[in-house]
């Protein structure tokens, strides 16, 4: 598949830059600062990269010709605290890649989010609560440019096949185990490797389980 990545410079992002290579799929990476991609994924020749802000719609565009699917790792670093900006940033972002997916015929769309992101299939955990409080706390816009992801992801986008992949806290482990399933269902836990990330898209990239749903990714 030729393949349209966001988020690609940092490390979730890379991790998923890599195993897509690896699964010999071709990349575009969509990217605000080119120069912080590694340089033997800039040489690679199955890599384009196109430079542009998330809300440039013709460098969109450019980058979105010929793609069957979007990959994103794009999220809102919750250790930027209180200076993260206040008007969501990343899900207004999304509005533009989502209009230049419709202009492409493009259908297929997997993104990061978070607990934050509440599900109906959620049950009541306490670890989650006080990881979901703590950041709306203590890292208030981060946490709205996350909750409004969601909103941007689900609501009127029935025409493209969406999966929000919620993760807990990220970690680095070479692990690609992940368990996929919702809040409270007794077998998730509050960390996640990069790796497995970068795994379960690769995964529900060939498979599609979880169209339009937003699983919870956690380490078993």
């Amino acid at each position: 598949m030729h393949l349209l990545i966001l988020g690609g410079t940092g490390p979730c992002g890379i991790a998923l830059i890599q195993q897509a290579l690896a699964a010999h799929h071709t990349i575009v990476i969509y990217a605000r600062s080119a120069n912080k991609i590694p340089s033997d994924i800039a040489s690679n020749p199955s890599v384009t990269i196109v430079t542009g802000q998330l809300t440039d719609s013709d460098a969109l565009n450019k980058a979105m010709v010929g793609v069957h699917a979007v990959l994103s790792a794009l999220g809102p670093p919750v250790s930027k605290g209180v200076t993260y900006p206040s008007n969501t940033p990343i899900a207004h972002g999304y509005e533009v890649v989502i209009d230049a997916m419709r202009k492409n015929n493009v259908k297929r769309i997997i993104v990061l989010g978070t607990a934050s992101i509440k599900d109906p299939a959620d049950k009541f955990s306490v670890r989650f609560a006080a990881l979901i409080s703590g950041v709306a706390l203590f890292a208030h816009n981060a946490y709205r440019d996350v909750v409004e992801i969601g909103n941007v992801i689900r609501e009127k986008n029935q025409d493209l096949i969406w999966t929000i992949a919620r993760v807990p806290v990220l970690v680095s482990n070479p692990s690609t185990a992940v368990h996929a399933g919702y809040v409270g269902d007794g077998k998730d836990h509050t960390t996640l490797s990069r790796e497995a990330f970068a795994s379960f898209f690769m995964h529900e990239l060939e498979n599609n389980e979880w169209c339009r749903k937003a699983p919870l990714i956690s380490s078993p």
